[in-house]
Formats: structure tokens, C-alpha cells, sequence
């Protein structure tokens, strides 16, 4: 069974005034929300049990999910109503509602794109990696750091020139700074280190600070088109996103 995560309990602050009344979640774009567009790629690429994390207009989520049985899926509501628990948290009070034999996949709800979710999912369901993070190259401020095997070994931040690594010392040859998706998939060896972490915790620290005992891989793909769906300057773009992802997938 494939099953995966959506974030979608984050406060939205970079689309107000829309999610002043609303969540993040449920933002339209293309006449739907972001919500509707990640479940039905995800059920499109054959994934039957979904997690969706709730905080902000938390009950907004859980009746649009109701008043559309839940897309024909097993959905599932995370809900972190009483305290945001940043993205390692969220995963971690998660855990439970995940059948615990079975990778799971992680889907910010603002992120839109081309990945093939099923092929990700299942490579590294069958990988000898701990978690595979799908990662592009693309200009962005902050970055993942790999070796030449595509293994993760730091996080920098070009513009504060912040490098977090538990390494004391990355070889230069043939390293690689890839920009992190927000697509990423968890093999069940990870889950019984996450549930020894915090209530509140980022993944990404999560990963680098156990990048020396866990080989935690970066995915690519070739075509990879996305887009973030994070401010109210996006949303236009994000429907023409949409409307070229159509006229794509109508021509194949």
C-alpha cells in the first residue's frame, strides 16, 4: 500500500490577505484548492492512504475532506490544533496513523509539479536508503549539499553563508548543491529515530544531523517542473502551471 503525507497545518502567512479567512490548504487555484490539487495527483499515482496535518482554520480542512468523502481515499486528519509542530513534529505525531511497514511519502499542499510520485516512491521503497529527498537544480537561496553518490552531507544558506553538517569535513570532489523540493519519502527504518525526537523539530535539521549514520539520498529528475505555490504573486503563475501540466499529460 502506498500511503503519504500532506503538510497542510502552516499559517500561510505569505498569501494574506487570502488566508486571513482561510487555510493555506484551500487557497483556489485553477477554480480548486491547493489541497484538491496534491490529493488527486497523489491518488492519480496510486496512493490509498493520505495523512493531512491541520492547525490553521483547521476545521475548514476536515469538512471540505468530509463534504467530499474524502476523494474515494483513506484519508486521515493529523491535527495539530493546539500547537504548530514545524514539518519533523508533524511527521512524528503522524507516525500512527500510518500502517508502520510501509514508506512513507511527504507532499507539501503548495507545492505543484510534475513529479512521478509513484516512481519516486517506489525506488526508494526498494533503495538501501534511509529517506530519498527529491531535489533539482534551481536558483534558491538555501541548499542541500551531496556527494558524488548523491548522498546528503550539509545544508547552506548562500545568503547568511550558514553551513550546518554533523562532518568535520566535506570533500569538494564532485559535490553537489541541489535544492530541496518539498517531495520527499521516509523508509520505516527512520520512524523509531523520530519518534525519539521532540514534539517540535524541522525534518531537514533532522536529516542533516543524521546524516553521518543514515545515507540519505537525493533524487533527480530529468524533466522536473515545479513551482511554489507560497505567495499571492504566484497564484497567476500557478494557473498557468496548471493549465501547461493539462495540455502535457493530453499530449502523452
Amino acid at each position: 500500500m502506498r500511503q503519504a503525507m500532506i503538510f497542510a497545518a502552516g499559517l500561510g502567512t505569505r498569501l494574506r490577505p487570502l488566508t486571513d479567512t482561510m487555510p493555506k490548504a484551500l487557497v483556489p487555484v485553477a477554480g480548486k484548492p491547493l489541497l484538491w490539487h496534491v490529493v488527486m495527483k497523489l491518488k492519480q499515482e496510486g496512493f490509498e492512504r493520505i495523512v493531512v496535518n491541520v492547525h490553521h482554520f483547521a476545521q475548514q480542512i476536515i469538512d471540505y475532506l468530509q463534504a467530499n468523502d474524502n476523494f474515494g481515499l483513506d484519508i486521515r486528519i493529523s491535527d495539530e490544533s493546539g500547537k504548530l509542530l514545524e514539518t519533523g513534529g508533524g511527521i512524528r505525531k503522524a507516525l500512527p496513523l500510518f500502517d508502520e511497514e510501509s514508506p512513507i511519502l511527504i507532499h507539501n499542499v503548495d507545492i505543484l509539479s510534475n513529479a512521478r510520485l509513484k516512481e519516486l516512491y517506489d525506488r526508494a521503497a526498494q533503495s538501501q536508503y534511509a529517506a530519498t529527498l527529491l531535489v533539482s537544480k534551481r536558483i534558491t537561496s538555501r541548499y542541500l549539499v551531496f556527494n558524488r553518490w548523491n548522498v546528503l552531507r550539509a545544508w547552506i544558506n548562500k545568503d547568511t553563508r550558514e553551513i550546518r553538517t554533523p562532518m568535520p569535513f566535506i570533500s569538494s570532489e564532485g559535490k553537489q548543491e541541489l535544492a530541496f523540493s518539498g517531495i520527499h519519502v521516509i523508509k520505516p527504518t527512520v520512524f523509531p529515530l523520530l519518534q525519539k525526537m521532540p514534539e517540535r523539530f524541522p525534518i531537514i535539521d533532522f536529516y542533516i544531523n543524521h546524516s553521518i549514520q543514515l545515507d540519505i539520498y537525493g533524487a533527480t529528475q530529468w524533466d522536473l517542473k515545479l513551482l511554489d505555490v507560497g505567495k499571492v504573486d504566484t497564484l497567476e503563475a500557478a494557473e498557468t502551471f496548471i493549465s501547461q501540466q493539462l495540455v502535457n499529460s493530453s499530449t502523452h
